[in-house]
């Protein structure tokens, strides 16, 4: 889980490089958007989306009722990461 914080904390540093400058609304059509998302999204995302795949088959196998919870968790944590970064475009 600590890893998965670290993560998002580089990818929401990372990917913050294509947000819009608030000053310039209106003046620049877009935004780095896509080169940035492509070098942010692949190395980082990428992976732990793996990471996080092995952990929930791992906790599948052990059986263990509050892995389930953690993992629930950092999945929202993610989409939450996400969310910050969509609302900034």
């Amino acid at each position: 889980m600590i890893a998965n914080v670290v993560g998002i904390v580089i990818y929401l540093e990372r990917v913050s490089l294509s947000w819009r400058i608030p000053e310039e609304h209106g003046m620049i059509p877009i935004t780095g958007e896509p080169f940035v998302w492509f070098a942010a999204l692949l190395p980082v995302v990428g992976v732990f989306l793996v990471v996080n795949i092995v952990w929930g088959v791992w906790i599948v196998r052990r059986g263990k009722p509050h892995g389930w919870l953690w993992w629930l968790v950092t999945g929202g944590l993610w989409v939450i990461a996400i969310c910050i970064d969509f609302a900034h475009h």
